[in-house]
């Protein structure tokens, strides 16, 4: 892969164009209703993640600032406040337990075929903004759009060494995000958004050294702030360089050591990231990486009435790559357990299930799940290495105590674009989150609907008053 310097490329120009000149008609009727189902999926983690531990630090943070009352809301956090603090507060809680969606890969030397978890950063952005501007339901979702698409293309665009050296896509390309999805919302000709996207990038930020801890959903809500930060910085005049992305001193090559301009340049919205190569919506709270592997698990115990005493070994072998992110082979506390496939496989083989419930410090505390957890040996495998590294391939060899072997492969888990999940199916996972935040399933379905009819809402306040609490 090599650095494109041409300076007639103007991408940064191109992407700004893209932002500036996208009209709501242009999105298909597909990509507007997939958009919806992960804007219904961030709202109810939002609504999870304030409840979590570190939205409970966000809060002590938010008292800390001093804020006066703002224009936007805080879900689940009962106030509103400035967007660039709004935008932190629900980037961090969509973030918070790992359960936001995922952004698939085009280019087959991507690591898992995975990139980026797209709306945590977008959709508080745009979110807040859309407050602060009197948007209509349109506003809020092309803005989404825009700055999901920006997102997803940056992130294909960059070399692989981005990821595989310690950079959080999530955090770094999603601060573009956040600045595509505020810029559009402000209103900014061209060249105000190009500033926009390069004062986005001197602030974009996030190390993988952190996944497991707190650190990681911060990183989400610092880069939906700093993208909002950096749109009003360009809307009082603030200066900055106009090629921030191909420049030989600019993101892609500082960030990644070069990029692949085909990627990118002409690819804005041809196809939407939506639409091919997907987005998937997680089924479960742990990393994305261990979703096929818990998809075939589930299946398996269905299929063949596993019990948790009768197993005697489990095997689960993947690519060399996946045990690089999934690091917590004996997890100490639910964070942890996030990234671990011996939790995930245990927890299901115990219980049955692997939802917000069972990840958490209790359950990874349990007697049985660590008795579970030394049964599971997690092995790089020559079929899975043979798959690919843009494949999540998971094979899994369960030994019986009558001497069964019961084995199965996947390569997706349930919410991929090849295992889709649909609008009811991704309500069924608002309303659990929601409840989980102690929301009443009167309110938690009125949601739904205005999410469902999302285009039609002339105000956001019908919405953002249901969010803005629980009770």
């Amino acid at each position: 892969m090599n650095q494109n310097n041409q300076a007639d490329a103007e991408l940064t120009k191109y992407v700004a164009n893209f932002v500036v000149e996208t009209k709501f008609d242009d999105l298909s009727s597909e990509v507007i209703e997939l958009g919806k189902k992960s804007i219904l999926d961030g709202f109810g983690l939002a609504l999870s993640g304030s409840v979590a531990r570190s939205g409970e630090l966000v809060r002590q943070h938010l008292d800390d600032l001093g804020l006066a009352d703002g224009a936007a809301t805080v879900i689940g956090g009962g106030r509103k406040v400035a967007p660039r603090f709004a935008a932190f507060a629900n980037g961090v809680g969509i973030h918070a337990d790992d359960y936001d969606d995922t952004q698939l890969a085009v280019a087959k030397d991507r690591v898992y075929g995975l990139l980026t978890h797209p709306t945590a950063p977008a959709l508080p952005a745009a979110l807040a903004v859309a407050e602060l501007v009197n948007g209509t339901g349109k506003d809020l979702m092309l803005a989404y759009h825009l700055g999901v698409e920006v997102e997803c293309k940056i992130a294909e665009a960059i070399a692989p060494r981005h990821y595989q050296t310690g950079f959080h896509a999530t955090a770094t390309c999603g601060t573009f995000a956040a600045a595509a999805a505020s810029a559009r919302l402000m209103g900014f000709d061209v060249p105000t958004t190009q500033r926009a996207l390069s004062i986005a990038g001197s602030q974009s930020a996030g190390l993988r050294e952190n996944f497991g801890t707190m650190t990681k959903p911060f990183h989400a809500g610092r880069s939906s702030e700093s993208g909002v930060a950096a749109a009003q910085f360009a809307s009082y005049g603030w200066t900055a360089a106009a090629r921030i992305l191909e420049a030989p001193r600019g993101f892609f090559s500082a960030a990644g050591g070069g990029y692949d301009q085909n990627a990118i340049l002409n690819k804005l919205g041809a196809p939407w990231t939506f639409a091919s190569p997907g987005i998937s919506i997680k089924p479960h709270p742990s990393g994305s990486l261990t979703h096929p592997g818990m998809t075939e698990m589930l299946r398996l115990i269905k299929e063949h009435d596993i019990r948790a005493e009768d197993v005697e070994r489990v095997r689960i072998g993947t690519n060399s790559n996946m045990p690089n992110a999934l690091i917590h082979h004996r997890p100490k506390d639910e964070l942890q357990a996030k990234f671990s496939m011996e939790f995930c496989m245990a927890i299901l083989l115990l219980d049955g299930r692997a939802g917000l419930n069972e990840f958490t410090d209790a359950a990874v505390e349990r007697d049985d799940v660590k008795a579970m957890i030394e049964k599971v040996d997690f092995v790089i495998d020559d079929e899975a290495e043979a798959a690919g590294y843009h494949l999540m391939t998971t094979l899994i060899d369960i030994h019986l105590k009558d001497g069964r072997k019961i084995s199965g492969r996947a390569d997706f888990g349930k919410g991929s674009p090849a295992f889709p999940m649909s609008y009811d199916e991704v309500a069924y996972k608002f309303r659990e989150n929601a409840e989980f935040a102690g929301m009443a399933r009167a309110r938690a379905d009125e949601i739904v609907e205005l999410v469902r009819g999302l285009e039609r809402l002339a105000s956001l306040d019908d919405l953002t008053s249901r969010l803005i609490s629980v009770g």
